[in-house]
């Protein structure tokens, strides 16, 4: 079941056109990696398909609805959005993630709504920093807590912008397990900027790869190859593969 359709997306930054005619699809289950240098526009892309920024031309198609012309909070039940860096207040780990409920909520939160964050909370074994404040916690910690924060929306497609960018290994394997378990156990897909190849061809399906502003592949990760890398990233690299993982070393 297809998911989500970006159709055309155009967009432009002072009049220099950060990302042209970008098409891609992704159905239920999926993980799509976006990959590319730093300044390629991965972030831009995610915050337009987010509708936080409105490109010039194109469509953003989720569950068969165009996001670009949803109101915020239609926007929030579609899709569960982590940005690359967090903001910390003074509020509590639970408290922070039940604030992902409230496109749901109407007049009061309910037993769902507490049984949906208390799920999410156990998922991430944060049980021991559900009552801690936000602005107590390690970088890691507080992006667990936003990774939490989108889950519980319920969306259909998740973006996430370097989700594992302050964790450290043991966490960023763990982060992204429970992604690749809640995609295939639920009818979601999930998009991830990232930079590290070997985690993203480990973890994705699909791979889009930016340069100049295009897109210079659309593949499966099976299919990159060390050619491809680097067209993008003008370096050399081997694919080795290790217990079955690959792993993309610089040459």
């Amino acid at each position: 079941m297809m998911i989500l359709d970006v159709n055309g997306i155009q967009f432009s930054y002072n009049g220099r056109r950060v990302l042209n005619n970008i098409c891609f699809q992704v159905e239920k289950g999926e993980i799509l990696a976006v990959l590319g240098p730093n300044g390629v526009g991965k972030t831009t892309l995610l915050r337009c398909m987010n509708a936080i920024l409105k490109p010039s031309a194109g469509a953003v198609m989720v569950e068969k609805q165009n996001v670009l012309k949803m109101d915020v909070m239609a926007i929030a039940r579609r899709i569960g959005y982590v940005s690359q860096h967090q903001t910390a207040g003074r509020v509590t780990a639970f408290d922070a993630i039940l604030m992902g409920r409230r496109p749901h909520i109407h007049y009061r939160v309910s037993d769902k709504d507490l049984r949906i964050v208390d799920g999410a909370i156990k998922s991430l074994h944060l049980e021991n920093l559900a009552m801690r404040y936000i602005d107590q916690m390690s970088g890691g910690e507080l992006q667990k807590v936003a990774v939490g924060r989108a889950l519980v929306q319920e969306p259909g497609l998740l973006l996430l912008d370097e989700p594992t960018s302050s964790l450290d290994l043991k966490n960023q394997v763990e982060i992204l397990k429970l992604i690749r378990r809640v995609v295939r156990e639920h009818p979601v897909c999930a998009i991830m900027t990232m930079h590290d190849l070997s985690t993203a061809l480990r973890f994705a399906d699909k791979c889009v790869f930016l340069k100049d502003g295009h897109i210079h592949a659309a593949i499966s990760a099976q299919q990159v190859s060390a050619e491809i890398i680097h067209q993008v990233y003008d370096i050399g690299v081997e694919i080795y593969h290790h217990n079955g993982y690959p792993v993309v070393i610089p040459n």
